[in-house]
């Protein structure tokens, strides 16, 4: 079966006749309503085609070859507009409006622009960030770049090394499946250490799926998706330079730069290095706050469009290295961490990353065949005072996309396989672990747009050499209850193989016996939920209020006990025996013109089976809410932002009793903080001037490392940071742009 498939699949790859198409609806509106265009004509310039809109405002439009290309649209009584359309828009439908000539064209533009929103015309629930978004903070990296977003929250995973992890809907980032425009990316070895290796100038634009994701994608998805869009070597900048210093000496440049060939080739080159050198203590207990180091990221890539095919190619490379620990201990000085001498942290970390894809079209409409090519190679070694971790990991990844339609493009179909192949060794103190995986995979998707209901029924089979066949069944639905409100519902199965070692490798920074799991299982979970997004007029302007709650339930999961005593963690696998509750609301609405308003509010619940009962995950705050304020002049040369966030309180793990360090406390709780940001950025020319202020309210958690002055006694624990360590930062920077002539 396997050798038909792959040879059904080679054959379409050699004999592809396809061409892609784009259908869309195009509305009218008065700033009040909307309502279908009739006989509204849709252009594309270059290729000099055109259709009209039906009586419905629809409309479909095959695309050219040669990609990008502009979309005009045009009706008597309305503005003009246009879009352009790239090559990864094949396929995608389009909700289009005119806004009617009686309105005053800045109005129009206001209503155009955003940074952040849901996607309406999108099945699944998915928020994207602009590049926009990301410049209202000083985003140097990814962990930075959800600074403005309520859906994905990122914490420091412990005192000592800067590490930092995201969570969504209330579960660890290994969770969420971080992809690089549709390519694996932070797994394995990189989930520790891995959100600090793009950096923030690199991305075009960040999509966030909650829920399972397409299976399409892979079978990782557990909680949710996050995809990084990289900016485009067509699109991006001619020269693009930001220049970083914050007051902790943390200090970076960023570089980038696209070239256009020739019609066919462009190529884009993005650099990033940063540098800490402050030896920073500000709460006196001997210990950094911030470790030093440096870092350095590359990459280089290659598109090609051609008559009947498409590729692209590149090469990511990323080295970092990190001293931290106690004030005292240098590497460079060659003092090498003991219990006679000062605590240390050593990271090094540095993975190289070739990538390509390949795309053939032909005449044949709303046809279509993808590959994806990836190979991975990291290396990561380091310590916590005498507790050495080291991992090596080679991988490989294919994933074959064939896309077509049944009868109309109302009926569309996916099918492909992948295949996964990795090695990996993890070594955490006397603990090491040598896995190889191979895991071929085949899959289909099916999907249906009607004029209201959107759903998509996928699944896959996986089987992996080692845990045998995996099979992963995923629904998506969407329905249109009126002009102004999206329902959308989702279920589908995730899955993964837990490094239970890597993943939790911070738990190093601390004077506890690891108790290993009795063997490693998959990770399966069930993931249901859905949203409501509902748009309405506030002010004269459009706003948007959305509902969203998912449950995650773990049929498996490896659970890591903090709670057994003061001197052990011990991981085990549970069987039904944990979940998680997230419901989040946000309103967006603009009080007055170039002012946009954010609120959001979630709760999570978030337990698991210790000891026989089932208590509250640690390190996870049962409440946040989020308020963003965005503030443009009137000239677009100031703009002002600001974020304020409210962490609830988490349950700890099992403390030591500070009026008796011979007793235990269990279910303590952290404090309630606040966490205010706020940006300050001009534009003038080419220039862009920022100034900027995190945690402006100087709040800090208060002895964050148990045992600070003794760092290799029975009682020192570094691990249990449920809040800022660092005060305020105040950092200030310069972009500068040349952008390429049209």
């Amino acid at each position: 079966m396997k050798i038909i498939f792959i040879s059904v699949c080679l054959s379409l790859f050699c004999n592809l006749n396809v061409n892609a198409q784009i259908k869309g609806l195009v509305q009218g509106s008065d700033s009040t309503t909307k309502k279908p265009l009739f006989n509204a004509k849709i252009k594309l310039l270059n290729a000099k085609t055109g259709v009209l809109t039906s009586e419905e405002g629809t409309f479909e439009i095959v695309l050219p070859k040669n990609l990008p290309d502009t979309l005009v649209i045009t009706a008597m009584g309305y503005h003009s507009d246009s879009i352009i359309v790239r090559k990864n828009d094949r396929f995608v439908s389009l909700n289009i409006v005119l806004y009617s000539e009686n309105l005053l064209p800045e109005i129009i533009v206001e209503y155009r622009k955003s940074t952040h929103g849901i996607s309406r015309m999108k099945t699944l629930h998915v928020e994207e960030l602009t590049s926009g978004e990301l410049r209202k903070a000083a985003c140097c990296n990814l962990s930075e770049s959800f600074e403005t977003n309520a859906s994905v929250d990122v914490s420091i995973t412990d005192a000592v090394s800067g590490a930092k992890k995201i969570q969504m809907m209330g579960l660890d980032g290994v969770y969420t499946q971080i992809q690089m425009e549709n390519i694996p990316y932070l797994r394995g070895l990189e989930s520790s250490f891995g959100l600090q290796s793009i950096s923030g100038t690199w991305i075009e634009s960040i999509q966030i799926t909650k829920g399972t994701g397409n299976v399409v994608n892979g079978y990782e998805s557990m909680a949710g998706l996050v995809n990084l869009e990289i900016k485009k070597p067509k699109e991006m900048e001619k020269f693009f330079a930001n220049v970083y210093q914050n007051i902790f000496g943390r200090s970076e440049v960023n570089l980038n730069s696209g070239q256009i060939i020739n019609d066919k080739w462009s190529t884009g080159t993005l650099a990033h290095a940063s540098k800490v050198y402050g030896n920073i203590d500000h709460n006196h207990d001997g210990f950094r706050d911030l470790p030093m180091g440096d870092n350095i990221a590359f990459m280089n890539r290659w598109d090609y469009g051609g008559k009947n095919k498409e590729i692209q190619f590149g090469i990511n490379a990323y080295q970092d290295r990190k001293v931290g620990g106690q004030t005292t201990f240098y590497r460079g000085l060659g003092i090498e961490p003991n219990p006679n001498s000062s605590y240390g942290v050593i990271l090094n970390s540095k993975h190289i990353d070739i990538f390509a894809k390949t795309g053939f079209f032909g005449k044949k409409p709303m046809q279509s065949l993808g590959i994806v090519y990836n190979l991975k190679y990291q290396d990561m070694n380091g310590q916590f005072g005498i507790r050495p971790f080291s991992g090596i990991e080679k991988r490989a990844y294919i994933n074959a996309i064939y896309d077509d339609i049944i009868s109309t493009s109302d009926h569309k179909i996916k099918v492909g396989m992948s295949l996964v192949a990795l090695n990996i060794f993890q070594k955490a103190d006397s603990l090491s672990e040598n896995r190889n995986e191979i895991v071929p995979g085949i899959f289909s998707e099916y999907t249906f747009t009607g004029s209201r209901f959107t759903g998509v029924i996928g699944a896959r089979y996986d089987y992996h050499n080692l845990f045998g066949s995996q099979f992963s069944p995923r629904i998506h639905a969407k329905y249109t209850l009126s002009e102004k409100t999206d329902l959308r519902l989702t279920t589908g199965k995730g899955w993964r193989v837990p490094n239970y070692m890597i993943d939790n490798i911070s738990l190093l920074a601390n004077s506890k016996q690891w108790i290993a799991p009795l063997n490693t299982q998959p990770e399966i979970s069930w993931n249901f939920g859905g949203s409501i997004v509902q748009e309405f007029t506030l002010f004269n302007q459009k706003a948007n209020i959305t509902f969203d709650f998912y449950h995650t339930l773990f049929r498996n999961q490896l659970v890591v006990d903090r709670d057994v005593s003061l001197n052990t963690i011990v991981f085990s696998n549970l069987k039904n025996s944990s979940f998680s509750n997230s419901f989040q609301t946000e309103l967006s609405f603009s009080p007055i013109k170039n002012f946009d308003v954010r609120f959001a509010f979630k709760i999570l619940d978030v337990k698991a089976k210790y000891g026989g009962e089932i208590r509250q995950q640690v390190m996870i705050p049962r409440q946040r809410g989020f308020i963003n304020l965005a503030y443009k002049s009137r000239d677009k040369r100031w703009f002002f932002d600001f974020t304020c966030s409210v962490f609830g309180s988490s349950r700890l793990p099992v403390q030591v009793d500070p009026s008796n360090p011979s007793n235990e406390i269990f279910d303590t709780k952290s404090k309630i903080y606040p966490m205010i940001n706020s940006q300050i950025t001009h534009v003038y020319k080419k220039w862009e001037f920022y100034l900027g202020g995190e945690n402006l309210l100087n709040f800090k958690q208060q002895n964050p490392i148990v045992d600070a002055q003794n760092p290799f006694s029975t009682k020192f624990d570094a691990t249990n940071i449920w809040g800022p360590i660092m005060g305020i930062n105040i950092y200030t920077g310069v972009r500068f742009s040349i952008i390429k002539k049209k």
